[in-house]
């Protein structure tokens, strides 16, 4: 995706995850939606943490360093009871999404998922499939999207359209070359 055109803005949206951290851009100002994109940052579960995490930082400075966002947002690490282990593999996870953003130097926004939730679809207990036909409303397409994790990151670049499209990049976005 290019830059987008003037007066609007550009969100990355990012749902974390070790197997697939979900990735949504968004352009658009206000309330209206003029273009977007979606997909996954997929790692091998045959390797290392270390390895995962490394992949998930790289792939995603890249695509910082392409899109050059005017914001970035994320969905806020949490742990189920049941699951402490997993609780605290996407605390790494997210750790090193919120330092590839800041060292883009776009303004990071970390967002909970019951506030995507209600934002989007006006309930805080909202299931994936509401969530996902919300995403999908906002975006005016019939089009499934999949997987869960891109979908859930759309929202959440939706998210950031809507309530903290104020908070712009103030730093100017540097080009690969230089």
């Amino acid at each position: 995706m290019s830059r987008p055109a003037a007066g609007t803005i550009k969100v990355l949206g990012i749902d974390p995850g070790l197997a697939a951290t979900g990735v949504g851009v968004v352009h658009g100002r206000g309330l209206r939606v003029e273009r977007f994109a979606y997909g996954t940052i997929r790692t091998a579960a045959r390797q290392p943490l270390a390895r995962r995490l490394e992949c998930i930082h790289r792939r995603l400075a890249q695509l910082l360093a392409e899109e050059g966002p005017d914001l970035m947002v994320v969905e806020d690490a949490f742990s189920l009871e049941r699951y402490p282990k997993s609780g605290i593999t996407l605390g790494q996870v997210t750790g090193v999404i919120l330092l590839a953003g800041s060292l883009s130097q776009a303004p990071v926004v970390e967002v909970a998922v019951r506030e995507a939730k209600s934002v989007l679809t006006g309930n805080g207990n909202a299931s994936k499939a509401q969530l996902e036909g919300a995403v999908r409303r906002a975006l005016a397409t019939d089009r499934p999207i999949r997987p869960d994790h891109a979908s859930d990151a759309l929202g959440l670049a939706l998210v950031g359209l809507f309530r903290y499209g104020h908070l712009r990049r103030t730093v100017p976005v540097k080009s690969p070359s230089g």
